[in-house]
């Protein structure tokens, strides 16, 4: 800490020296790599704050801004008290989309608008899309509204205007109609008046682009510019800022490499790591002494992020005291670890420690269920932070009301929210005449339902869909007196339309929603009968009621970022969990970097203990299959660890034995086993480690290890429904490197492709 001057002014009063150089280095292009924990906000406000007292800006003439109207509130209110009034005179502190708008209605007519454009929420924005999906004729089951808005708004955070839009990427839509339908969807906005979120940043960016004389107009008007979280920035967020900052170059980017966790909603890490190239002879300040972990935390969250390549880098540091090493605790299942988590919860408070100072991190959301019952069922009082309890999120309870349905047909609010969802072709109108005729006869909907389609009172199609929709209801009435419901479930989902809409959707969100669907159907099996488990769920959703008592809280990782606790509980961690599966399939190397990034992340939330579990089995997609620690938990220093486990294979053995020897997809980008497996060794109840060869039962749906298909060869001419037909130029495991005809080169799974 540097000792303050008796006549320092008081935002740099407490700041230590490398945040007061990033304060008082205000010429020219500086980059601020800001550790998690090092007082990042104290340093770029402090900035602000420097700029206007020393009058080397006029308010209005600072540009800075912030990813969350949150952020940017308490960046004003800081500044706000170090310099007064003339806070108020700063108009450009604020989100990219808030500033993108104020500079669109000042030029709307020279991209077609007028100043008073309207600005379409994401249900006016899939409305208008499937308006225009159905106008071209396109299937709109196959090809949805969502699937479009996801892919228009990936190529808009690229800066990519229709015309733009290569054939390789036109090619994910419809056989190559995506960059047509952006085209009508952008015409059909301006027609309207109106322009989606994306449009707010992609206008202005045309016109910096196109327009010297709107490009000057705010090079010359902003002499400094000021931005947060700098890694978090997408190619269109990027190329805009670059085009401000061209003429004076004081620029000023605060963020942090290893924190760039984002790339699912278009962030790109490389605009950070590329900005010494983008502005030559630019200052790199590092705050690295941290104010929030203990030495022990930090070190470990260090071992791991270390293990990444392309870091610009920096050491964490602290003057805390030691503190406690981390915990990785094995446990034998994910029903094992809920007991394990809530009983060192208990233990925790019996010493004085705060619920509200406690969070359980997990990867997926499927994963807070069991928490949240097991919590329910010690009465320990919890909050869900960054999105719904489980039981509460919408695919939850659409399911839900379909077993209800079943179990109860007079139930007219199940009947009333699934009626149409998936959507049948059943209009207000519909709906209304099913409602009209329970009033008139006292009956339940379903019921009046049943009656109506004997009738000519709807249209045929109307009938018709109802018909099939009353139909199913019976069949699985039938099948639920011989069927187990957690294989009803699983079989209504499917022969409802509901699990093919959300395939349909091709996107995270929705394949997020999918496996918690996936956890529910996992979740009935608990239960002897139908109507134990709906039974539970009100139980559970009648508890909700909101309490001043102190909870603890679960949540995400993404959704942790930013926040800090004195205890953390890491749940998950196994390979296929956490990492996730998933993000390796869709991305190999680079998306298992982003993996380790949001590692370091969740370790660095903690401030005074932080305890990592992972199980030897979990429950994925109804099967229980056998799953290694996450190789995350082998990176971590271990004289930073300490081990509780009564399974042979935890840490210490994960390190002796997984090696790139044994697992030839160690670099996820090229190999294709999944490493040494685990396997039941009946005689002693444990798992032990088989070095030498690939656990052939392993389930493909978490295996990075699966052996790929006998039926396809190098040189094979393939079709795949996204990128067409292409010739299969390498093989590795499950996944083949692809040449398409339209799409270019591109690395898919084995099991998304036929034979042409």
């Amino acid at each position: 800490m540097t000792l303050p001057a008796p006549d320092d002014p008081p935002y740099l009063k407490g700041l230590n020296a490398p945040q007061r150089e990033a304060v008082l280095t205000t010429e020219g292009p500086v980059l601020v790599l800001a550790g998690a924990g090092t007082g990042k906000t104290a340093a770029l406000t402090a900035r602000l704050g420097h700029l206007v007292a020393t009058r080397l800006a006029f308010p209005s003439e600072i540009l800075a801004v912030t990813f969350t109207n949150k952020a940017a509130r308490e960046m004003r209110e800081r500044v706000g008290h170090m310099i007064g009034p003339a806070v108020e005179g700063m108009p450009w502190l604020g989100t990219f989309h808030s500033i993108g708008a104020k500079m669109l209605r000042r030029h709307a007519e020279l991209v077609g608008l007028q100043s008073n454009f309207t600005i379409l929420d994401t249900d006016d924005q899939l409305r208008l899309l499937k308006q225009l999906i159905q106008a071209a004729g396109i299937d709109e089951k196959r090809w949805t509204a969502r699937a479009l808005a996801a892919l228009i708004d990936r190529w808009k955070n690229k800066g990519l205007m229709p015309s733009e839009v290569d054939a390789g990427e036109s090619e994910v839509f419809d056989h190559g109609k995506g960059a047509a339908m952006y085209a009508a969807y952008q015409a059909r906005l301006r027609a309207l008046n109106a322009c989606d979120f994306g449009d707010l940043l992609l206008h202005m960016l045309t016109l910096l682009k196109t327009d010297r004389e709107v490009l000057e107009f705010y090079q010359d008007r902003f002499r400094y510019i000021l931005v947060d979280e700098y890694q978090d920035t997408n190619s269109s967020q990027y190329l805009w800022l670059r085009l401000l900052a061209q003429k004076r170059k004081n620029i000023c980017c605060v963020g942090d490499d290893d924190q760039s966790i984002y790339s699912w909603r278009g962030a790109e890490v490389a605009n950070i790591l590329r900005f010494e190239r983008d502005f030559p002879g630019a200052k790199i300040i590092r705050l690295e002494q941290n104010y929030r972990s203990t030495p022990q935390i930090l070190a470990a969250a260090s071992g791991v992020i270390a293990q990444n390549g392309g870091r610009l880098g920096k050491t964490l540091w602290t003057e805390a005291v030691e503190g406690e090493k981390v915990r990785v605790i094995g446990v034998w299942d994910g029903p094992e670890e809920a007991r394990r988590v809530g009983e060192e919860i208990e233990s925790l408070e019996r010493q004085g420690v705060r619920a509200d100072d406690v969070a359980i991190l997990v990867r997926a959301s499927f994963q807070t269920r069991e928490f949240e019952d097991r919590f329910m069922q010690i009465g320990l009082p919890f909050r869900i932070v960054g999105g719904f309890r489980f039981y509460e999120r919408a695919e939850i309870r659409d399911a839900v009301a379909y077993l209800r349905l079943i179990n109860q047909p007079a139930d007219d609010l199940a009947f009333e929210r699934i009626v149409n969802v998936p959507k049948r072709g059943l209009g207000d109108k519909a709906v209304e005449t099913v409602h009209r005729v329970a009033r008139a006869e006292g009956v339940p909907l379903t019921l009046a339902a049943a009656r109506l389609i004997e009738t000519d009172e709807m249209t045929g199609q109307a009938r018709k869909s109802l018909g099939r929709f009353i139909g199913d209801l019976a069949r699985w009435r039938d099948m639920a007196q011989t069927l187990p419901h957690a294989e009803l479930a699983r079989q209504m989902l499917d022969e409802s339309g509901y699990t093919a809409a959300l395939q349909a959707e091709r996107t995270s969100e929705a394949a997020g929603r999918l496996e918690n669907l996936q956890e529910l159907v996992r979740a009935m099996e608990d239960y002897e009968t139908l109507g134990a488990f709906l039974e539970h769920v009100s139980l559970v959703m009648d508890n909700e009621a909101q309490s001043e008592e102190a909870k603890v809280t679960i949540m995400t990782i993404h959704a942790a970022k930013g926040l800090e606790f004195d205890t953390v509980f890491l749940a998950g961690w196994e390979d296929g969990v956490f990492p996730s599966q998933r993000a390796l399939d869709e991305g190999g190397l680079a998306s298992l970097e982003e993996e380790r990034r949001l590692a370091y992340v969740a370790i660095t939330r903690a401030r005074r203990r932080c305890i990592i579990l992972h199980a030897a089995n979990r429950r994925v997609y109804g099967q229980w299959t056998s799953s290694i620690p996450s190789r995350f938990v082998g990176e971590l220093p271990k004289e930073t660890v300490n081990e509780e486990t009564t399974l042979t294979g935890g840490a210490s053995l994960w390190r002796a034995n997984w090696s790139e020897r044994d697992d030839p997809f160690a670099n996820v980008a090229r190999g294709s086993g999944r490493g040494p497996g685990w396997q039941r060794a009946a005689s002693q109840g444990n798992f032990v480690r088989e070095p030498t060869r690939l656990v052939e039962a392993r389930q493909s749906a978490v295996s990075l290890g699966s052996k790929g298909r006998s039926d396809v060869s190098v040189g094979m001419r393939v079709f795949h429904e996204k990128f067409g037909y292409g010739t299969i130029q390498t093989i590795e495991g499950n996944k083949l490197e692809i040449e398409f005809e339209q799409a270019g080169r591109k690395r898919v799974l084995d099991s998304f492709v036929k034979l042409a």
